[in-house]
């Protein structure tokens, strides 16, 4: 049996029982250009890719505002006895599974959190243009997404907790594990992007496995501090509660001035982990670029 995600909640609580391990399935996200007969042309641009993030940031918020609704729901993260995984552990894993099995994942941004668990997809599925290098395109920080979504994030945006609702929190969960996995995956356009614009201020670094000094090649800080203002306002703005009294007068309605999550945790999210998760995919990329 594969070892199970360890748990950041107390040992002696039962474990829930799950209904309906059925996620909804997402959208895709192109980012490739489009020719003139409306085919899909093998390049990125930096553009498309930024386009692509600043789309992924309202996935997160709306995910989280979602996962908010609901209490911690602790138990839902416990081990079960004679060390079976947890609900949530145990959800992810059939989830990932039936998505595998319905064509997901066949995407470099798409990583599942236990890869080992997935079996071929059942049904045909769109055969997608490789943009990315073969070799490089598998880098994956899940692991570090797992531990910090459970350990640092969850309760940062949550209250104190228990109504029993198990399985809609692990399907909310997952929900968020998804939008943030796959933000900070696609790091790896970014960096195929980057290395084609200028492979000589890469190779040389790659070739001497300077992660460091790719590191801070990668790093914009003008850029990161308008990311974590733009979702701290989107947090902001979509986290309203809206009412037809006169709270805050709008127009079309009033607003209520407390958000259903704080936008400070975006702005947090994004400057401790999202971004400096995003540059380790795009580290670990480049890492194997050449090879």
């Amino acid at each position: 049996m594969s070892q199970h995600r360890s748990s950041p909640f107390p040992q002696n609580l039962q474990l829930a029982q799950i209904t309906n391990p059925i996620p909804p399935l997402e959208p895709p996200v192109l980012l490739l250009a489009m020719d003139t007969a409306g085919g899909e042309q093998e390049q990125l641009s930096l553009a498309a890719v930024r386009d692509a993030l600043v789309r992924e940031e309202d996935s997160v918020v709306f995910a989280l505002i979602e996962r908010a609704r609901l209490p911690r729901n602790a138990p839902a993260y416990v081990p079960a006895a004679a060390g079976g995984p947890s609900l949530v552990e145990f959800f992810i894993r059939e989830a990932e599974a039936l998505n595998a099995k319905a064509g997901r994942y066949q995407k470099p941004e798409d990583v599942p959190f236990f890869p080992q668990e997935l079996t071929l997809n059942l049904f045909p599925t769109k055969i997608h243009p490789k943009v990315l290098h073969p070799t490089a395109s598998s880098a994956s920080v899940n692991d570090a997404i797992w531990k910090m979504y459970f350990n640092e994030l969850l309760p940062l945006f949550t209250v104190d907790g228990d109504d029993g609702n198990y399985a809609e929190t692990v399907s909310l969960d997952f929900a968020c594990l998804q939008v943030l996995s796959r933000r900070i995956h696609y790091g790896k356009y970014v960096a195929e992007v980057k290395f084609k614009d200028a492979p000589q201020d890469y190779s040389s670094l790659i070739q001497a496995k300077d992660s460091n000094s790719l590191m801070n090649l990668l790093t914009f800080k003008a850029v990161e501090e308008k990311v974590k203002k733009r979702v701290e306002k989107k947090a902001g703005i979509f986290g309203q509660n809206v009412t037809l009294e006169d709270t805050v007068k709008q127009e079309g309605g009033a607003v209520d001035s407390e958000c259903k999550v704080d936008p400070k945790v975006l702005s947090k999210l994004y400057d401790q982990w999202v971004m400096p998760l995003t540059k380790d995919v795009e580290v670990e990329y480049l890492l194997r670029r050449l090879g």
